[in-house]
């Protein structure tokens, strides 16, 4: 999929990650992202999909993680040595599963605490503004406590407190976790158009692939810490061995993993 000279805002080159010394989470995991684009990151619970996300922010040694081999690189520049403050003011946000924002602090006050992620930006200032024309109901929530939100308004704060600071690339787990039908629909209208309008890169982790599929230009499955297949989002999206992959059942009714499908061929890795 990846094509010699093509611009991408991440490389993630041929990582394994261990955690407590022993245990292997990912294995050889290899993805770019396109600058400008959303790309999707499939795979069923325990593929290492969080785990990833966590290494490229730089979170790991947080869950006493490691990287053990292989590269990252955001903006042409290894993150090897990068502190994950210094990558959020470099423009890379994360936006953890689980919402993760300040409950005993107002929403306004949440997006104070992004504002610092602009420091060292030459003066830029933060649009407060641009958050809430976005998302309208911040606004008139502005002065409440953030843990008094709904679980759609808190991942509208989640993702307005990395907006907020001004990201070239955001990477988003499981932004629909929790919520209802309704708002996961608006959720998702609203990712596609940061991406649209602000240009916005995103490497999305989503549960519901149909959905991910739909706003996303590309997309990896992963499975067992490894990257299986890969392509565009709309031929992920027609691809009968994905389908089945993800109903889970096979035509005898017996559960199945993806690399037991009859006629899945692994394809070749942009990385050998």
């Amino acid at each position: 999929m990846t094509q010699p000279g093509t611009d991408h805002v991440l490389e993630v080159n041929n990582i394994e990650v261990i955690y407590n010394k022993v245990v292997q989470a990912l294995r050889g995991l290899s993805l770019v992202v396109p600058r400008g684009q959303i790309v999707a990151l499939l795979g069923s619970n325990g593929a290492g999909k969080s785990t990833t996300l966590k290494a490229i922010s730089g979170l790991l040694a947080l869950e006493d993680g490691e990287l053990k081999s292989g590269s990252i690189s955001f903006n042409g520049q290894s993150t090897a040595r990068l502190a994950p403050q210094q990558l959020v003011r470099q423009g890379l946000s994360h936006v953890m599963e689980g919402r993760r924002i300040f409950e005993d602090l107002t929403v306004e006050e949440n997006l104070v605490t992004a504002s610092y992620a602009l420091t060292g930006r030459g003066g830029v200032k933060p649009d407060f503004d641009l958050v809430y024309s976005y998302f309208p109901r911040l606004h008139e929530r502005c002065k409440g406590l953030a843990g008094y939100l709904s679980g759609g308004e808190q991942q509208m704060l989640a993702i307005g407190r990395a907006l907020l600071a001004q990201p070239q690339l955001i990477l988003l787990d499981e932004p629909s976790l929790g919520l209802s039908p309704k708002l996961v629909e608006d959720i998702f209208t609203i990712i596609a158009r940061i991406n649209a309008e602000r240009g916005v890169s995103m490497l999305l982790v989503e549960q519901n692939a149909t959905l991910a599929l739909a706003v996303a230009h590309s997309g990896y499955i992963m499975e067992n810490g490894k990257i299986v297949i890969d392509g565009s989002a709309e031929r992920l999206a027609g691809d009968p061995d994905v389908r089945e992959f993800y109903l889970g059942v096979g035509g005898s009714g017996e559960a199945r993993s993806f690399r037991d499908i009859k006629h899945y061929k692994r394809r070749k890795r942009w990385l050998s």
